[in-house]
């Protein structure tokens, strides 16, 4: 498994695998809904062709580097959230 820094899918296809290995190995699991799941996807990518980098979504990218670096996904937040609330704020990681 890659490291939590180095989840930088290359396509939609590795980034679902790479979001299911990651949350098998931190105790969350990736949405069970499938158009959900691509309509984020379709977003992070949609972020990396424009920003340069698999922004989250559900957050805004501000154009400070350091900060931004942050809502990478997966970002800092995200198992905090699924710990609060059982999913993160775009609902791509959701609880057991």
């Amino acid at each position: 498994m890659k490291s939590w820094d180095e989840f930088k899918s290359k396509d939609a296809e590795e980034f679902r695998k790479d979001a299911e290995t990651h949350a098998k190995n931190t105790g969350i699991k990736v949405n069970p809904d499938k158009s959900a799941v691509d309509t984020i996807i379709k977003g992070m990518f949609k972020n990396k062709k424009e920003k340069g980098e698999l922004y989250c979504p559900c957050r805004i990218v501000t154009g400070d580097k350091k900060k931004d670096s942050e809502i990478i996904c997966p970002c800092v937040f995200h198992r905090g959230e699924v710990e609060l609330e059982g999913h993160c704020r775009c609902f791509l990681f959701v609880s057991k």
